[in-house]
């Protein structure tokens, strides 16, 4: 097949118009257009990997060739189309949330159904708009679903700048908000990137919790909440256990204190709407799902990623840090002979630090 108009007699700068109108209509709150040198990052990947801070993470390792150098993922491509996507529920930025140490507190994005097959979906569409217009042309879309370095991608774009806590920010819109790619052989024109506009602030890296962050933009994923409780599949640290609170999947509180999300905005896809009220649940009510309901309950959900074990391990830290209970106690012992030697070991960790709150001991 071929394009309806050869490239060379495009009108290039009409087509990026187009298709960033195309992509305000399907629901896309920005869309900008990055070329694909990432040679600025890569040493900042380089050092990250080999102090060991993406944990067990070895994709990141495996991969890393092909995140600095998309023409060797999708041979061909000169051009990102990177998009963003608010998803946030609430324009207020409390930790007050968190205090309620009865209360699980699940991170923003995954409350909803899955972004990934929706914003897949909408960039799918987006093709679809281009091809009818230029004809057959070479694309990729990815959605945290192959090798990228979004976050690089999206600030060469001029969709925000790589915060201190390694968030993008848009000053415009702060942070809460989703990335997705487009990787195309169209020779568009680029737009330009964005500066940093953090300045002096480091409420990111004081607030965190376990003190994840090394310095600024430099994390150690191996400290870091949303990798415990998400990516790890492995025993918590025992020393992190007490500093996690009622997190039980994934932590906003770098995004919570971030100055910038007073500009955040409230988004407008039902499908990030919270499910079974993982907005305002209880440790108990969640802890209490068979591996039925929690199939179930996450089907369509972020959640799901971290499996039924990961979750009665999360949970099982969450109730250890509890205010002391004899029902939380009680729901403890229910799963204390589980059959997954990880559940195992940290409800037993839980009815310890449970155990030491009651009256006499």
């Amino acid at each position: 097949m071929q394009p309806l108009i050869p490239t060379r007699e495009l009108d290039l700068q009409q087509l990026t118009a187009d298709i960033k109108s195309w992509g305000l209509e399907l629901g896309f709150q920005q869309l900008r257009i990055a070329d694909i040198d990432l040679e600025h990052y890569e040493p900042h990947l380089t050092a990250w990997l080999e102090k060991n801070f993406h944990g067990e993470m070895g994709y990141m390792a495996r991969n890393s060739e092909m995140r600095c150098h998309p023409e060797k993922l999708v041979p061909g491509t000169l051009r990102a189309i990177c998009v963003r996507m608010d998803y946030s529920q609430s324009k207020e930025n409390s930790l007050t949330p968190l205090q309620n140490k009865n209360k699980a507190y699940v991170s923003r994005y995954a409350r909803g159904r899955d972004y990934h097959k929706l914003i897949r979906k909408r960039l799918q569409t987006l093709s679809a708009r281009i091809e009818s217009v230029v004809g057959p042309f070479g694309y990729r879309a990815f959605v945290d679903s192959a090798p990228v370095l979004e976050r690089a991608l999206a600030e060469k774009s001029g969709l925000g700048w790589i915060g201190k806590n390694t968030m993008l920010i848009n000053s415009q819109a702060g942070s809460w908000f989703f990335l997705a790619e487009l990787f195309t052989d169209l020779p568009l024109p680029v737009d330009q990137g964005e500066t940093e506009h953090c300045g002096s602030c480091r409420a990111c890296l004081d607030v965190c919790p376990t003190q994840a962050f090394a310095g600024p933009r430099l994390l150690d994923a191996r400290k870091c909440i949303s990798y415990l409780t998400i990516e790890s599949k492995s025993s918590i640290p025992e020393q992190l256990r007490p500093k996690m609170g009622n997190r039980i999947f994934g932590c906003d509180d770098c995004q919570l204190v971030c100055p910038w999300n007073k500009f955040t905005h409230i988004t407008q896809e039902k499908d990030f709407a919270p499910r079974h009220s993982l907005d305002n649940a209880g440790l108990l009510e969640l802890f209490s799902w068979s591996e039925e309901e929690f199939l179930s309950n996450t089907r369509g959900s972020p959640i799901s990623r971290t499996g039924y074990t990961g979750w009665l391990r999360n949970l099982a830290v969450a109730l250890g840090n509890a205010p002391g209970s004899p029902e939380i106690i009680a729901a403890l012992q229910q799963k204390e002979n589980h059959a997954s030697a990880l559940v195992r070991e940290h409800v037993i960790w839980a009815l310890g630090k449970q155990r030491d709150r009651l009256p006499g001991n």
